[in-house]
């Protein structure tokens, strides 16, 4: 079964600092490029950050180019998001997904208080 799962949000003050995890099951993780995208309800999704399969290459959105980063460790099937800087409008549900195999996972929280 093909799955995602994230963790590591939750709430914290302008400024901060948070590191996003999304562990991959069911699939060869190291063969497939991935992507963290955020949703803040009544909004269209938004695209935050793309890596690569290596990880050699890296894509963010402008609205966080500087401030996030993400990262992946193909041998624990595992990729990072980390947020520094955070503002109030980096508040969202955060996601990882795969493009090529059309999955998500259901998301983690972050909320920043200004």
């Amino acid at each position: 079964q093909l799955q995602l799962e994230e963790s590591g949000g939750g709430e914290v003050q302008a400024g901060g600092s948070l590191r996003l995890s999304c562990v991959a099951s069911g699939f060869n993780f190291g063969d497939n490029r991935m992507s963290w995208v955020r949703k803040v309800p009544g909004k269209a999704p938004e695209w935050v950050s793309r890596i690569s399969a290596t990880g050699a290459s890296l894509y963010e959105a402008p609205s966080v180019k500087g401030r996030f980063t993400a990262s992946r460790d193909n041998a624990k099937s595992t990729m990072y998001l980390q947020m520094s800087s955070l503002k109030p409008e980096d508040t969202a549900l955060y996601y990882c997904s795969s493009e090529t195999l059309g999955i998500s996972g259901k998301g983690t929280q972050v909320t920043v208080s200004s």
